[in-house]
């Protein structure tokens, strides 16, 4: 058997132990991120209870969640702090590998990047305790002013509904205001400069909490579920496969269980991401 045979074999065998769960992944397959041993993660670190620093250091679901995941893969996790709506550019101008800041899965959103879905949620409508509206659904905001995370993919819906529902009946249609952070939007409310702020169902309980009551969550239910997945640069199959391997890892151990009940979050179904991308029914 030749040398460069030999090699080829040891290889392949290297790659089944790896992805058998014999060896962390990045042994198996060099080169697929940035840097070596690296993974580079973009996050919008104002979006607490998902993403936010914590005397510095990264907290909340989404770390704790990549550096479960990373541990699976033997790699170092390291966060790059990006606004929101700069996150998918980001990723595809290879700033980072991936991309972990509650990114809802949506078809115009698979036209730019490749997902692992990995998480379940949906929004709420929040307005000052002060204020008599209380809205319990979207359908109730027309001619009223909305404030929210700039890019948020409930916002398209948002300004369908306007136009379909609230315009078409002759009603006044839905001004969206869209702020860089999570916080700027809520104190856009508190300002009273919005009249409602629309925000992802965890982060408007923890921002409820920590305005002590001056605001309050008018919804009852979650409006337009979501599935949240990672995001990594179209095409990039390689790094993709690997994340999700290290998922599964997750799953076996019950890492990833526990953590979503912690954060009183559930795991998205085939269904849950059918729907997401428009070929399932309207849950």
């Amino acid at each position: 058997m030749g040398v460069l045979q030999l090699g080829r074999r040891v290889a392949v065998a290297t790659l089944a132990v790896a992805l058998a769960g014999g060896l962390p992944l990045q042994a198996a397959e060099r080169g697929v991120t940035l840097q070596p041993g690296v993974l580079s993660i973009g996050s919008d670190m104002t979006y607490p209870p998902y993403t936010y620093l914590e005397r510095g250091k990264p907290a909340g679901f989404d770390p704790e969640f990549m550096a479960l995941l990373t541990r699976q893969l033997g790699l170092e996790a390291r966060f790059i702090d990006t606004r929101f709506a700069n996150l998918v550019m980001g990723v595809n101008a290879r700033r980072f590998d991936v991309v972990a800041s509650v990114v809802y899965l949506t078809p115009e959103r698979t036209t730019q990047v490749d997902f692992l879905p990995y998480l379940k949620s949906g929004s709420s409508l929040m307005v000052r305790a002060d204020d008599a509206f209380r809205p319990l659904r979207p359908e109730e905001l027309c001619g009223k002013k909305v404030a929210s995370l700039k890019g948020g993919s409930w916002i398209p819906r948002l300004l369908a509904l306007s136009t379909e529902h609230c315009v078409a009946s002759g009603k006044p249609a839905i001004q969206s205001l869209e702020f860089p952070t999570s916080p700027e939007a809520a104190q856009a409310l508190l300002a009273k400069a919005a009249d409602v702020l629309f925000e992802n169902a965890a982060v408007a309980r923890i921002t409820a909490d920590k305005l002590q009551g001056r605001v309050v969550i008018s919804s009852k239910e979650l409006i337009f579920p979501v599935v949240v997945g990672l995001a990594v640069r179209k095409g990039n199959e390689a790094l993709l496969q690997q994340l999700r391997t290290g998922l599964e890892r997750m799953k076996r151990d019950g890492e990833y269980q526990a953590l979503l009940a912690r954060y009183n979050h559930d795991e998205p179904t085939e269904a849950d991401v059918a729907h997401a991308l428009g070929a399932g029914p309207t849950l």
